[in-house]
């Protein structure tokens, strides 16, 4: 995980409040990218379970 937040893969990575689930903000070209990105980290599977995966559109701000 520290790994692809350092090559800037993970932009936002923070628990979603009251639950056990974790909103991860990527930058990625598609969703077979984001799996791919993930299927290759350790913590896939033990840690990590994808629920879903959405595309996402910046409005306002900047995460650069």
């Amino acid at each position: 995980m520290d790994g692809l937040y350092d090559e800037g893969f993970f932009l936002l990575v923070g628990p979603l409040e009251g639950t056990d689930d974790v909103l991860e903000i990527v930058r990625a070209r598609d969703e077979d990218e984001v799996r791919r990105r993930l299927a290759a980290d350790p913590w896939m599977g033990s840690l990590l379970t994808v629920v879903r995966i959405d595309p996402w559109t910046l409005r306002l701000g900047s995460l650069a």
